[in-house]
């Protein structure tokens, strides 16, 4: 069985192929960035409506496959803005109306989970999931994946944007903060904020604006401090849910899973305590078409009465029936 997954979320459209052996045939994407600013839903949705059509057709053509010769449709429902979800899960009705084959929504965030299983092998893992607009500490418990720990505001990837920003810098700002903070060499005490399982970050974003703001610290030290803190954190919290849940892997995604330091320090923990720590390739780690597709093919037997896009679904809302 081969399926085309859509992914449209936020600032990437992507399209991806892969067969239910987990052979991958292709994985495109092309996405929205801006010089100065974050993500302007608007402006993001008129991205993904101009390159929907030659993503799907590089996709398939990388793949060197026919659009007659897919079985199933999947998109990413959510969790999203609006705007942008609808681009893909129009484009993937089109695809399987014409083709006359089924079409599977799919969670983002759990896509993110299983595609990482998948390209590393991990068993039974906990996910640091770690994006723009997500961060969650995941594991399956039954039934369903728990969200053990997550975010009280801002996700740590919108977090790393917006003082990107500040500082003058362009969308995505997380890969600038990290060639920065490569350049810092003196850290610079900010507030740690963990609450129990969870964490928060935009407390630390304020007073680290405040800091620039003041002239009395170089911004490489800043970016360094930053990253030190806020991965400090989410490795926290991981370890955490690795104790809680008896678990010993742990595995990376999202964008912001991309750094490495972030992996360097997850890979510090997880030996530590006799666990393993596993990171997907980049293009894995990013939003991809092809975790979508993946996804699809796991929940291949999903029916839904109506299909739609879900912005607000959160992970611990779907029922995992494909294990």
């Amino acid at each position: 069985m081969l399926c085309l997954g859509i992914e449209s979320t936020a600032h990437t459209f992507g399209c991806g192929i892969i067969d239910d052996k987990g052979k991958i045939y292709a994985n495109v994407t092309d996405a929205y960035k801006t010089e100065t600013g974050g993500i302007d839903p608007s402006e993001a949705k008129r991205h993904h409506e101009n390159v929907k059509d030659k993503v799907v057709e590089d996709a398939l053509k990388n793949a060197n496959l026919k659009l007659k010769d897919i079985d199933l449709i999947s998109f990413s429902q959510g969790p999203g803005i609006a705007p942008c979800l609808i681009v893909g899960m129009r484009k993937a009705k089109e695809l399987a109306a014409e083709l006359k084959i089924p079409l599977v929504g799919v969670n983002h965030c759990i896509s993110h989970l299983e595609i990482g299983k998948l390209m590393t092998k991990a068993k039974d893992p906990v996910l640091l999931y770690a994006s723009g607009a997500n961060t969650q500490i995941i594991a399956y418990d039954g039934g369903k994946y728990r969200v053990f720990g997550e975010t009280l505001d801002q996700g740590v990837g919108n977090s790393l944007d917006q003082f990107a920003r500040h500082i003058g810098l362009g969308f995505p700002g997380g890969p600038k903060i990290e060639k920065l903070a490569l350049e810092g060499k003196n850290y610079i005490e900010l507030p740690y904020v963990v609450k129990g399982m969870d964490v928060s970050f935009s407390g630390i974003l304020t007073n680290l604006k405040q800091k620039f703001d003041s002239k009395k610290f170089a911004v490489e030290d800043l970016a360094y401090s930053y990253q030190e803190t806020i991965f400090a954190m989410l490795v926290e919290v991981s370890e955490r849910a690795m104790a809680h849940t008896g678990k010993k892997e742990l595995v990376i995604g999202g964008g912001v899973g991309c750094n490495k330091r972030l992996q360097e320090m997850c890979k510090i923990m997880c030996e530590e305590r006799n666990g393993k720590f596993y990171a997907p390739p980049n293009e894995f780690l990013v939003d991809n078409g092809l975790m979508i597709a993946w996804l699809g093919i796991l929940q291949k037997n999903k029916r839904e009465k109506k299909i739609d896009i879900h912005p607000y679904e959160r992970t611990d809302d779907i029922v995992v029936d494909w294990k």
